[in-house]
C-alpha cells in the first residue's frame, strides 16, 4: 500500500508539474507597433515603438525598437522648394518597413508633429507652412501604413507629451507594475531611481532648436494663470501638471536673438567679436536671414552692409552677460515669474532634462547620474571649454560637424543662464537636474507620450487585475500540493507503522 501511494502521488505531482510548465509555455508574440516623426526645427527623427497587443491599456510595455534620423533640414527648411519636403521622409519610411513585419504594416499608426520651427513658419508664412505639411501629408500616405495624421502640434502640447514620457518610462505613474520591467531592461540604477519617485512624478525640461518647454506638477495649487495649468487623470490618479513654452528661446534662436542684439547695439559695423565662439573661429551670415523670422524680425533695421562678419573672441563670463539680456526679468505681474512676464509657480521635485540640454551636456561631459556635478563645475567646465582656441578644438573634435562643434560654447553657456537666470534654479536644487538621452531603450522626448495619448494606451481609471498572475497561480498550486502530499505520506507512516516493521520490535 506504502509503494501504491508513494507512486500515485509521485504521478500527481508529476502531472502538476506538467501543468504548470506546458500552462506557462512562452506563447507566439503578438506585437503591435507605432510609428511617430518628430518634425523638429533642425532635423526629423523617425521612432518605431512596439508592445504586446494583449497588454494594451496597460503601461510599462511600451518600447521603441527603431530610431531614424532624416537627411537634411527639418521640413520647415523646405519653405522655399515645399514639394521636397515629403520626398525627404521616404528614406526612413523604408527603414522602419524593415522594422515591422509586412503583415503588419497596413495596422500600424503612423503620425507627424510638427513643433517650433513650423509653428514660426506658420507665423511667417501660413501659405508656405501649408505646403509643406501638404507634401509631408502625401509621402506619409504612399507609405504601407495606416496614416493618421501630421499636423503641427502647440508649445503646450509638446510639454505635456514630454512629461508624460519621462513619468511614463520611470514608472511614476504604476509603480508596482514597473518594478520587474526595470530590473530586466534597465538595471539596478533605473529602477532605484523610478523608486525614489514612487510618490511624485518628474518635471520635464525640454530644449529643441526653436522652443523650450518646463513642464512640472505644482507643490501648490494656485489659480494664478490657468492657461498654464493642464488637468489629467492618469491611472486613476489626477495631476494638475503647469506648462509653458516659450517660442523662440530654443537654442539656434536663441543664437540668432543674440546676434540680432548685438549687431543692433554695435556702431554699424560688419564686423562683430563675440565672446560666445571660440578665438579664431570666424563666421560670415547674411543680414537678410538673421532677421527673416518672428523671432528676430522685430529687431530688424537698414544696415549699410548685407553680411556680417563674426569673430569668435571665447569669453565665457562676457558671454553669459550677453545672454542675460535675453530674459526679462523686469516686470512680474504674478506671485512669480520665469522671464518675460511668465508666471512660474516654484520649482518642485526631481526634473528630467532632455533633447538639447542632454545632447550639449553629454558632450561637455556633464551628465553622469552616478554623481552629479555640482552648478559651479558645470560653469567652470563650460568657461574652460569656451576658452580654447578654436584651431585646437576643432582637432580634438574633428568628427564633429563645424557649425554644432561651433555653438557648443554658446549652447552650454544658453543653457546654464536659461535654467539659472531663467527657470532660477540654485546650487541647492540644481543636482536634482537629471539630464536624460534615454530611458531604458527608448529616447526621452515628446513623441512617446504624444502616442501613447493618440492611441489610448493610458487610461484615466487603472485597469482591474487579479491578485496573482496566472503563472504565480500555478506555481502556488504545485507548491501547496507538494506540501499536501508530503504532510499526507508523513501523516501516514506515523499512524500506520508496516508489519514488518512492528514484528522487528517485538
Amino acid at each position: 500500500i506504502l509503494l501504491i501511494l508513494g507512486f500515485l502521488s509521485t504521478l500527481a505531482v508529476i502531472a502538476l508539474i506538467a501543468v504548470a510548465v506546458t500552462q506557462n509555455k512562452p506563447l507566439p508574440k503578438n506585437i503591435k507597433y507605432g510609428i511617430v516623426l518628430d518634425a523638429g526645427s533642425s532635423h526629423t527623427n523617425l521612432y518605431v515603438y512596439e508592445w504586446p497587443a494583449e497588454k494594451e491599456n496597460d503601461t510599462g510595455v511600451v518600447q521603441q525598437v527603431e530610431v531614424c534620423k532624416v537627411e537634411g533640414p527639418g521640413i520647415s527648411g523646405y519653405s522655399h522648394a515645399t514639394e521636397k519636403a515629403g520626398p525627404s521622409l521616404a528614406q526612413c519610411l523604408r527603414q522602419a518597413e524593415e522594422a515591422i513585419p509586412s503583415k503588419q504594416h497596413q495596422e500600424t499608426p503612423v503620425y507627424l508633429g510638427a513643433t517650433a520651427g513650423m509653428r514660426l513658419l506658420s507665423l511667417e508664412n501660413k501659405s508656405a507652412a501649408d505646403k509643406v505639411l501638404s507634401s509631408v501629408e502625401k509621402t506619409l500616405r504612399s507609405a504601407p501604413f495606416n496614416f493618421q495624421g501630421a499636423r503641427i502640434i502647440s508649445g503646450q502640447e509638446e510639454g505635456a507629451y514630454g512629461w508624460i514620457t519621462i513619468n511614463y518610462l520611470l514608472g511614476n505613474f504604476k509603480q508596482v507594475f514597473l518594478f520587474f520591467f526595470f530590473f530586466f531592461k534597465s538595471g539596478w540604477t533605473k529602477l532605484l531611481h523610478s523608486l525614489r519617485s514612487v510618490s511624485e512624478t518628474s518635471g520635464a525640461l525640454d530644449l529643441g532648436g526653436a522652443s523650450t518647454q518646463i513642464t512640472f506638477v505644482p507643490n501648490e495649487l494656485s489659480s494664478e494663470s490657468p492657461e498654464n495649468l493642464l488637468y489629467f487623470r492618469l491611472y486613476g490618479r489626477d495631476y494638475l501638471v503647469y506648462t509653458h513654452s516659450f517660442l523662440c528661446y530654443g537654442k539656434d534662436q536663441a543664437l540668432q536673438q543674440k546676434l540680432a542684439a548685438d549687431l543692433q547695439a554695435s556702431t554699424s559695423n560688419s564686423s562683430l567679436f563675440d565672446p560666445c565662439f571660440h578665438q579664431g573661429y570666424q563666421r560670415t551670415i547674411n543680414i537678410s536671414d538673421l532677421f527673416k523670422n518672428p523671432c528676430t524680425s522685430a529687431k530688424k533695421k537698414q544696415f549699410p552692409f548685407s553680411q556680417l562678419y563674426i569673430q569668435g573672441e571665447g569669453d565665457y563670463q562676457k558671454c553669459r552677460r550677453n545672454i542675460q539680456k535675453l530674459f526679462n526679468k523686469t516686470n512680474c505681474p504674478y506671485s512669480s515669474c520665469s522671464f518675460n512676464g511668465i508666471y512660474l509657480p516654484p520649482l518642485q521635485g526631481d526634473f528630467g532634462a532632455f533633447s538639447a540640454f542632454y545632447f550639449v551636456m553629454n558632450f561637455l561631459n556633464l551628465t553622469s547620474e552616478q554623481s552629479p556635478v555640482a552648478l559651479d563645475k558645470v560653469a567652470s567646465t563650460i568657461e574652460s571649454f569656451c576658452a580654447r582656441p578654436w584651431h585646437e578644438v576643432k582637432t580634438v573634435y574633428h568628427q564633429i560637424k563645424e557649425k554644432y562643434l561651433s555653438e557648443y560654447c554658446f549652447s552650454g553657456a544658453y543653457i546654464l543662464s536659461l535654467l539659472e537666470n531663467g527657470y532660477e534654479f540654485t546650487e541647492k536644487n540644481w543636482q536634482r537636474i537629471h539630464f536624460l538621452g534615454k530611458i531604458g531603450s527608448s529616447d526621452a522626448g515628446w513623441t512617446l507620450g504624444y502616442m501613447l495619448n493618440l492611441t489610448n494606451m493610458i487610461p484615466a481609471e487603472e485597469p482591474a487585475v487579479p491578485p496573482l498572475s496566472h503563472g504565480s497561480y500555478v506555481g502556488l498550486m504545485v507548491l501547496c500540493s507538494l506540501v499536501l502530499v508530503s504532510v499526507l505520506l508523513f501523516a501516514w507512516l506515523l499512524f500506520h507503522k508496516p508489519k514488518c516493521l512492528q514484528k522487528g520490535i517485538v
